[in-house]
């Protein structure tokens, strides 16, 4: 019998489908926001604000950018998990990764909605 030693890892297809699913969100919108820039050469401060001052873009926006994070953690945990092997450090950079992409959420709802 093999014994598994569970390390905090997440086997199965769970990580692998989010992965896909924010990476789909994140090229919708990247999509998008390179044709509006296209379809409006003439891009100003004026433009800016009207495309942000609308509460479905702003709500995408930040479903762009929490769809950014969690990919992130998700990559970055994985690529820990498979290079640190001391526990302790793969501890503290969980707690300095969760942390930072904490911040980035806050700092990104006050950026979109002027907190």
């Amino acid at each position: 019998m093999v014994d598994r030693v569970v390390t905090g890892a997440h086997y199965g297809m769970r990580d692998w489908l989010a992965q896909r699913v924010t990476a789909v969100l994140m090229v919708i919108y990247v999509l998008f926001m390179a044709g509006y820039v296209l379809l409006h050469p003439d891009m100003g401060y004026d433009r800016w604000t009207g495309l942000f001052s609308n509460q479905v873009m702003r709500s995408f926006s930040l479903l762009f950018l929490f769809a950014l994070f969690y990919h992130a953690w998700v990559g970055v945990r994985d690529i820990v998990m498979d290079y640190i092997k001391p526990p302790v450090v793969r501890l503290a950079l969980y707690v300095v990764v969760i942390l930072a992409l904490l911040l980035y959420a806050i700092w990104s709802v006050q950026i979109l909605w002027g907190f």
